[in-house]
């Protein structure tokens, strides 16, 4: 059986053109399924693993059947989780209708709302941003959603993540019910099929794998691991030792353990790395990832902001430098390496804290991952960092028992026990500045007649 090609699809000729300029001719299995169903204008859901080219299943049929906007308000919306993810989505849909007459304009958080309002001058086709700053735009009324007749919102599952659920009902009360909703997503959660059943109507489900699958295309293995300082030394070790670890990509749990990493990288190997987290300012995340991307620095360490759909090309490892607390997110890191039929490695540093959560990503997968052996010429640093310390855990006061010499709370003597009957002639005057204002001229009353 021969395989499709994008002309297959009756795309626009100026479509092709572009995607033959990037050497792109043949769709994955996921662009395959998803490009007729959209085609049909019925609502389609999405699921697939992360590096399948799930923004290219969406824009392609979207940009077949679109129309120049006579008003200037977007007819298309993409809403996107994260700032990097709008840039990508931008920068993509720019290249796409590079030779057409659409106009696509990118907007997240963090930047002058005022100034985003100017780019909405000269009008705009298709929107591309994260749902904080369209809900805040639209409800300026900078922009109007009252056209948007197809509503794309891809990483699904991680929006309602990150807590984007109340903008996004305040995104669809603002557009028309009649529109045609085009959803991706790595994972079917209770939370997207809870969203689904509320306000999609009955969607086409295209499923190219079951949430969890490991890609195929990525060896994986792991090492366990004293503690975090021995994690150094061992990363260490291996770009030391392993010249293919060219382009790498090295996951932390949170942003102090990213930057702790990155101090000690960066004495060991100077220039060669750099750091990225929710933190930074999004010009200074932009220049690190376009540094990774174009290969001036070796390595990138980060959080989960960069484990969801961010197109990096050629990434030769990914490190969990810390195994994730989700199981999933363990796929969605993995993903960034293994793209565009390369292969991949992915490595694991695994304490024996973090074993459970090992067990209960191969539960996930169906897949055990393979332990090398740890390296006779690694030190193993015994000193603790500030998280793996042991939590000291106090006794319930109420059940230490107290001395009968006393201590803090003796009982107090027979002549200080006064009892208080609340009747107001047993209390005190209250003091003049102490008391409320009835009181204040009871007081000053008394002081008049003497």
């Amino acid at each position: 059986m021969e395989k499709l090609t994008f002309a297959d699809f009756d795309l626009p000729v100026k479509i092709l053109d572009v995607l033959a300029d990037l050497e792109l001719f043949e769709p994955t299995p996921i662009q395959e399924k998803s490009i007729k169903p959209i085609l049909s204008g019925r609502d389609v859901m999405g699921i697939a693993q992360t590096g399948t080219g799930k923004t290219l299943a969406y824009l392609l049929p979207v940009l077949k059947t679109w129309k120049y906007s006579k008003t200037g308000n977007p007819t298309v919306l993409v809403l996107v989780p994260t700032r990097e993810l709008v840039v990508q989505v931008t920068e993509i849909l720019e290249k796409l209708t590079e030779n057409i007459t659409a106009r696509v304009i990118g907007i997240y958080g963090g930047k002058n709302i005022n100034t985003q309002k100017l780019l909405f001058n000269n009008g705009c086709d298709i929107l591309v941003g994260t749902p904080g700053r369209v809900m805040d735009l639209s409800i300026d009324n900078a922009i109007s959603l009252k056209e948007v007749q197809k509503l794309i919102i891809d990483e699904f599952d991680e929006m309602l993540n990150l807590g984007f659920r109340p903008q996004l009902t305040h995104i669809f009360e603002m557009m028309k019910a009649k529109r045609q909703n085009i959803l991706f997503s790595a994972t079917m959660t209770e939370a997207v099929d809870e969203m689904l059943d509320v306000y999609f109507a009955n969607p086409i489900e295209i499923s190219l794998a079951k949430s969890g699958t490991p890609l195929e295309k990525i060896e994986q293995t792991a090492y366990k691991v004293e503690n975090f300082n021995t994690k150094i030394n061992l990363l260490e070790h291996l770009l030391k030792n392993n010249a293919d670890m060219s382009k790498v990509l090295i996951f932390n749990n949170n942003k102090r353990h990213a930057d702790l990493l990155f101090t000690k990288i960066d004495e060991l190997f100077p220039g060669q790395f750099d750091v990225i987290h929710s933190n930074k300012s999004q010009n200074y995340r932009l220049k690190a990832m376009k540094s990774f991307e174009n290969e001036e620095v070796r390595g990138l360490i980060t959080t989960d902001v960069m484990a969801r759909g961010l197109d990096i090309s050629s990434i030769t490892h990914v490190i969990n430098f810390e195994t994730p607390d989700i199981p999933e997110q363990y796929i969605h890191r993995i993903g960034r390496t293994g793209r565009a039929d390369k292969d991949g490695k992915a490595i694991t540093f695994v304490t024996k804290k973090e074993e459970p959560l090992i067990l209960d990503i191969e539960l996930l997968m169906d897949k055990e991952l393979k332990y090398n052996e740890f390296p006779e010429d690694v030190k193993i640093n015994p000193k603790k960092i500030a998280a793996e310390e042991d939590q000291i855990v106090m006794k319930n006061p109420a059940q230490v028992k107290l001395n009968d010499g006393g201590g803090a709370f003796h009982e107090k003597k027979a002549k200080n026990t006064k009892e208080n009957w609340g009747g107001p002639s047993k209390r005190k005057a209250p003091k003049k500045f102490g008391a409320n204002r009835s009181q204040q001229k009871a007081i000053s009353k008394s002081k008049r007649k003497k």
